[in-house]
Parts: C-alpha cells; structure tokens; sequence
C-alpha cells in the first residue's frame, strides 16, 4: 500500500466523518438537550431526521456541481456550509433553530457523502476502488467508535452546545487538510459538458437501470437497518436496560468496530472471489444473523446480551455490504460517476428517512419494536440481492483506473 493511497483514504475518510460526527457525538444528549430547550423527544428527533433529510435533497444537487467544477471546490463549500451551520446550532435558543441548523449542517455535510465516492471512482475501478472505499470507511470509521464516547465527555464537562463548537473546529481542520492533501481528480477537460441538464439527463438515465437502482437499493435498505438503531437505540440502551450514556457510547462503539473491521476484508475478498458473490454471500450472513436474534427476541427472551450479539455480529456483515455494494453499482458509470455517486446517495438517505419515520410511529422505548425494523430491512435488503444479482453471473471489474 502506498503512502499516496492511504494519504488520500485519510483526507476522504475525514471529511466523510466530519457529518457523521455530529450526528454521533451528540446522540447521548438526546435527553439533555429535550430538557435544557424544554423540547419533547419527537421534537429532538427531528433534529436528527432533518440531517438525514438534507442528506437526502443535498446529493442530487452536490453530485452535479462536483462534475461540472471539480471534487475539491465542491467539498470546499460544502464543509464552510457545515461549519457556520454548527456555530449557529451551538447558539440556537430554541429547538426549532437547532432543527434549522441542523438542517443546513447536513446539506454541508452532504458533499462528504458524494464527492469521496466519485473521488475513488476517478481514480480506481474493482478490488481496487473496493480497497480504497474499504480504508477510507476505516479513517471514517473514528466517528462511531469515538464520536459518541467523546461526546458524553464534552457533554458533561461544558454541556450539550460544546459539541458543536468541536464539531466546528474540525470541520476547519478538515478544510485544511484537503487543501494541502489531495489533487484535483477531475480534470477541466473532464468537466466538459457537464451541467445539470446533463445531470439531470444521467439520473433519467441511472434509473433505468436496473442493476444500479437494485444495489443502490439493496444497500440503502442495508445502511437503514443503521439508521432505525442510530434513531432509537439510546432510548432502548439508556432507558429500557438501565444503561448510562457512557455505557451507551460504548456499547454504539463496539457495533461500529465491527462493522468497520470487516469492511477491511472487502478488497481482499473481492479480488479473490470477485464483487457480485461477495455481495450475494455478505448480505445473506446479514440477514440471516438479524432475523435470528429478532426472532429469539420475538419469541420473548429480552435481553440486553441477545441484542449486543445480534448487532455487533449482523453490523459486521453489513460492513462487506456498503462497499461492495457500492462499487459494484458505480462500475459502469465512470464518464458520470458524481451523478451517480448523488443519486445513490439520494436513494440511499430517502430509504433511511423512510425508515426511521415508520420506525419512530411504532417506538415505545422497548427493544422489539427496533428490531422488528432492522429486521424487515435486513430481509428487504436480502430479498433484493435475489432479484438483482444472478448467481451464475460474476462481476469482473479490472483493477486499473481508467
């Protein structure tokens, strides 16, 4: 592995992480910040679904701009967005300006999702691009595993409000560090014809595709099955089991080790096996672990142990399914790759609204409701692997850049 290639997985890692950041360093003060606003939990949801719901509108928009003027200047903007929405967010006086903000922090942040992608694209296709995508979710993987721990300790040291104030501060550090740590990879001769009509033009195009939108689809009802958990699980951790909000981030934390830990098998396994069965096998193992522990816990057994082996076991599959998922969908799309980088961000954040939504009407702070969501995306997800992906047919993708 070269150092350029981990250089660049460390820049894209980071400002992919710089969103997720703050959605995960300030879930353990979910209760604190209902109570310091005199906000009720549905309002403080919001404040989460309204990043999601930016992350869904922001792609479509982000990915042609990226086309048309370059990876860099895109994310750019993007991250100066994020940074003044987070000092607003850090003096909101209410929860409908943290809402707000909110929202304008993930439509900053939006640009972190799109442009790494067709970054990797730009420069890789196969196992490589598998391998790329797999180390840059390892650099991105520090939010999870370290955001919300961090969080319950800014929290209760200078309270909730400190949180965006360091989310602030490393947004700026990421701004610098994709100034003087990655080239533009989108050339100006390569931006030529691009527009948002032409844009426009390649989403048209993107969905009539069937094997695009089936693994965009089998990935966004994947990473759903994440997002029902990021939406009630401290509520099932801290309130049903008795869990403190340290005990939480650490509990968050583990799920997260192992979804990124596997996902470092992903370039490895797809140059031995290649990107189609390894997708087909990885989504299998998810389903079938996060079926059985809902049915265990379905048939009555509610235990806080049943639950953290489910989910650390079944998230680790889910770590193979993102990637590969991921590439192989854009494989063929190199000439558009942000469009479709965009759009397959779009699908997969509107998947993830969807589903916490309808999750959140049948949420009682009991642990079934939440796996009985996880556990329909898990099969919806498998159930789509059958359709879209032929288990006689192998996806071979070379491993040079184009």
């Amino acid at each position: 592995m070269t150092s350029g290639f981990l250089r660049i997985a460390i820049v894209l890692g980071l400002v992919s992480a710089i969103g997720p950041f703050a959605i995960d360093m300030y879930l353990p003060a979910l209760p604190t910040i209902g109570a310091d606003l005199n906000a009720g939990p549905m309002a403080v949801q919001m404040s989460l679904v309204a990043v999601f719901l930016s992350f869904a509108v922001g792609p479509m928009v982000v990915g042609p701009l990226a086309d048309m003027y370059g990876r860099k200047p895109v994310m750019y903007g993007g991250l100066i967005v994020f940074a003044l929405a987070s000092v607003g967010a850090a003096l909101a006086p209410n929860v409908e300006w943290l809402i707000v903000f909110r929202l304008l922090q993930g439509l900053g942040s939006s640009t972190g999702m799109v442009v790494p992608r067709a970054v990797v694209r730009d420069l890789h296709t196969g196992p490589e691009a598998a391998k790329l995508m797999s180390l840059l979710m390892l650099v991105f993987s520090v939010s999870p595993i370290l955001a919300p721990l961090t969080g319950s300790f800014i929290i209760e040291a200078f309270g909730w409000r400190a949180v965006f104030w360091t989310v602030t501060v490393a947004a700026v550090l990421a701004f610098f560090l994709l100034m003087f740590g990655l080239d533009e990879t989108r050339p100006a001769d390569r931006r030529i014809g691009s527009s948002f009509g032409a844009a426009w033009g390649g989403y048209r195009f993107l969905l009539r595709d069937r094997n695009f939108l089936g693994l965009s689809m089998i990935g966004g009802f994947a990473i759903s099955s994440f997002f029902v958990y990021l939406a009630n699980s401290s509520f099932v951790i801290i309130d049903h089991y008795g869990l403190t909000p340290t005990g939480y981030s650490v509990f968050f934390a583990l799920n997260a080790i192992s979804f990124f830990s596997v996902s470092q098998m992903s370039g490895w396994l797809t140059a031995k096996y290649g990107l189609n069965r390894v997708v087909r096998v990885a989504v299998f193992f998810f389903a079938l672990v996060i079926l059985s522990g809902w049915i265990v816990m379905a048939l009555g057994l509610d235990s806080l142990w049943v639950l953290a082996a489910t989910l650390f076991v079944g998230y680790g599959f889910l770590g193979l399914v993102i990637p590969t998922t991921s590439v192989l969908a854009m494989e063929d799309h190199g000439e558009i790759a942000g469009t479709a980088a965009a759009l397959m961000g779009t699908l997969h954040m509107v998947t993830g609204v969807v589903a916490m939504t309808v999750s959140s009407l049948f949420a009682n702070g009991d642990p079934l409701p939440m796996m009985t969501a996880i556990a329909i995306c898990a099969a919806l997800a498998f159930g789509l692997t059958l359709v879209t992906l032929k288990r006689g047919v192998q996806a071979e993708a070379p491993a040079a850049a184009e």
